[in-house]
């Protein structure tokens, strides 16, 4: 919840700026919903998609204040669903998700499926019945073929910034992210088949900064980051699609 539309525009307009196209890097901004309309008018298609923060899973009726996907399948390529904030400070429960996850599918919109275990659930040694209920609940109403071009972001909840404190924050080690990712690809793939688990998208999503980049792409099945608090910094934010891209090439050269 930041930036108002002139906001929004002004850091679109700064990113326009400083990220260059590049063929397999794709870059989604997902704004606020009051600035989706706006900027999807702004934004070059040859740099950047659009993602939805979140939407309703009813396509219409008397839901005074929400959004549908429905309303969102003429703006957007991709849809947040589940994300921690919504778990924890909405409520959102695993029903609730999995309804979200199917009604985006249903409106031909791709969703980012968020999941994670909280610090507690970590400690607790739960992490991967956390991923195994998040991912049965949420992909139970789904074929393989809705499957795979999914993404699915694993976000410990616990290697969350706000925002304000990125650089300090916390950061999961690589080896935690490579056993979570790894289970979750072979939850996929042993509930959907080889073909979902290969093609399925999953991105680290904690307190990303640039730094973090190179390490981070080099752990076996990260595709890709959910980018938090960096992205409200635009000379930050390029600099993450800029690693990104020079891993890339330099993976290419060798």
């Amino acid at each position: 919840m930041h930036l108002n539309a002139s906001q929004a525009s002004l850091l679109v307009h700064r990113l326009h700026e400083r990220v260059d196209i590049h063929r397999d890097i794709e870059v989604v901004l997902a704004p606020s919903l009051l600035t989706l309309q706006p900027l999807s008018l702004q934004i070059d298609r040859r740099k950047f998609r659009l993602a939805s923060q979140n939407a309703y899973w009813r396509d219409e009726g008397p839901y005074t204040g929400e959004v549908s996907f429905t309303m969102l399948r003429e703006l957007v390529h991709y849809a947040i669903v589940g994300h921690s904030e919504r778990r924890h400070v909405f409520h959102e429960d695993l029903d609730m998700v999995r309804d979200k996850v199917a009604a985006a599918v249903r409106n031909e919109i791709v969703p980012i499926l968020c999941v994670g275990e909280t610090k507690q659930e970590r400690e607790d040694g739960e992490t991967k019945q956390v991923l195994h209920d998040q991912l049965m609940s949420a992909l139970s109403n789904l074929t393989a073929g809705e499957i795979a071009p999914m993404v699915i972001a694993y976000e410990p909840v616990w290697a969350i910034s706000d925002g304000s404190n990125f650089k300090e924050h916390i950061v999961a080690k690589p080896d935690q992210v490579e056993a979570a990712v790894k289970y979750i690809r072979s939850y996929v793939t042993d509930v959907f088949g080889e073909k979902a688990g290969k093609e399925v998208r999953v991105l680290y999503g904690g307190s990303t900064v640039p730094e973090i980049i190179s390490g981070f792409l080099g752990v076996p099945g990260v595709d890709g980051f959910l980018v938090g608090g960096a992205s409200l910094n635009y000379h930050l934010f390029s600099e993450i699609i800029n690693a990104a891209y020079r891993w890339q090439r330099q993976g290419q050269e060798e």
